[in-house]
């Protein structure tokens, strides 16, 4: 089986900006709870990300789920690697943890 044509796509978007997260609509516009939510924990953190609207391309879209074995958007990437979706940013943000873990990549969140 070949791999699927989008994933050089995804694989630059990821290699080429520290903090890439995958949503519905733009960071301005979400288009469903979960990325809003997934852009508020990013804004709050002032952690500077690359949004793409899976909204914009189907191939996109479901090149997403295959690339990161992951039924649902949001998806945030840290540092080229899989983070996961909103709920488990949910929960990282409110134990500490997603803080905790950006500082150990390099990052300096703040903490509102």
């Amino acid at each position: 089986m070949s791999e699927h044509p989008v994933f050089e796509i995804i694989k630059t978007d990821i290699s080429e900006n520290d903090i890439v997260l995958y949503m519905k609509g733009t960071p301005m516009f979400p288009q469903c709870g979960f990325s809003a939510t997934a852009v508020e924990i990013l804004n709050r953190m002032s952690l500077p990300f690359k949004s793409v609207d899976v909204l914009a391309d189907d191939t996109v879209r479901e090149g997403i789920k295959v690339f990161s074995d992951w039924p649902t958007v949001p998806q945030l990437y840290v540092k080229g690697e899989f983070v996961g979706g909103c709920d488990i940013m949910r929960e990282m943000y409110e134990a500490g943890e997603l803080h905790q873990y950006m500082q150990s990549v390099g990052f300096e969140p703040t903490y509102a």
